[in-house]
């Protein structure tokens, strides 16, 4: 059996490790990866090869738990989802409620007990999201409530929530699970690379919204995102540049005009007329062009005051 202080100590350990692998959480990590950890000098898994919930032997409670990698178009085995509160449902490991893994999330919840959630990008690739708490069951629905780090002391599950706490609860879960896992998918499909200069630096990197996440179009899906370095990500999001359904860039025409640095003149005013320069390998993970001619035209809307329409579509119909 563990003692307490040794179970503290592992959690503690293997969350070190992963933020020491990942960047602090920016990137994702394999499977065969994860392999590298050890615990008291010996090889210690992290998370379970088959089993969603990982309970290590002579443990009472949960290390981690996993989302299925699910390819576009795919379902998932459980669909692990954001409840009304704002808080994430994960599923039972099948109907039985006392089933070892389902009592391990169990005893994690009782004894408040930080976890790791690992959710699929890939196969055999995952974003670690750290440290998760199960903070209450859900019986009926055969789940548990998981809340992000800071919201575990929250004790309703939604019933009784007002809107002020609930949005906030929404925005923290956006940005602690959410985000995480959208960047990672995005840069997994992108090979970690700027889709316009091709920066490989990923923590120079981004996983840039077409439509923002605020907007009720705004999914956490590979086809309304594209990788970005940190410059182009903030012109994109301002209307300096804008992408054509068609993955030509826009540079608005005051910019065009303007006369600076090399910054500008290269990375910036050169783009203009040209095309993304990476793609994802798989077309269903493309920029969806409705979602971009969406923004585009925002941009248009910004720029046709500059002069900018009338010289882009030429420079379009020159190339």
């Amino acid at each position: 059996m563990w003692s307490d202080a040794d179970e503290v100590a592992l959690r503690e350990e293997a969350m070190e490790w992963l933020a020491a692998w990942t960047n602090d959480g920016l990137d994702a990590i394999s499977y065969e990866d994860l392999g590298d950890f050890h615990f008291r000098g010996k090889k210690f898994p992290l998370k379970d090869r088959q089993l969603g919930i990982r309970k290590p032997a002579g443990m009472d409670s949960a290390l981690s738990i996993t989302t299925t990698y699910r390819a576009p178009g795919k379902q998932r085995p459980y669909e692990d989802r954001l409840g009304g509160d704002g808080l994430m449902r994960y599923k039972w490991d099948g109907d039985d409620p006392n089933k070892f893994t389902n009592r391990g999330l169990r005893a994690a919840m009782n004894m408040g007990r930080p976890l790791i959630w690992f959710w699929g990008i890939a196969q055999g690739v995952y974003k670690p999201i750290f440290p998760v708490y199960i903070v209450a069951e859900e019986p009926d629905q055969k789940q548990f409530v998981v809340a992000t780090d800071g919201l575990q002391n929250i004790e309703s599950t939604g019933h009784n929530v007002d809107e002020v706490t609930k949005r906030y609860v929404v925005q923290e879960t956006r940005r602690r699970l959410h985000q995480p896992v959208f960047r990672g998918l995005i840069m997994q499909a992108y090979g970690t690379r700027c889709a316009i200069c091709m920066l490989r630096h990923s923590t120079l990197l981004d996983a840039a919204h077409i439509v923002p996440d605020s907007e009720p179009d705004g999914v956490a899906a590979v086809r309304n995102g594209i990788a970005l370095c940190k410059i182009h990500h903030a012109a994109y999001d301002v209307g300096i540049i804008g992408i054509t359904p068609d993955y030509k860039i826009g540079v608005r025409g005051d910019v065009l005009e303007e006369i600076d640095g090399p910054m500008l003149e290269f990375g910036l005013k050169g783009l203009h007329g040209s095309e993304l320069r990476v793609l994802p390998s798989s077309k269903k993970e493309h920029p969806d062009r409705d979602l971009l001619a969406r923004q585009f035209r925002r941009f248009e809307t910004g720029s046709v005051a500059r002069g900018l329409r009338a010289d882009f579509l030429r420079s379009n119909a020159e190339s």
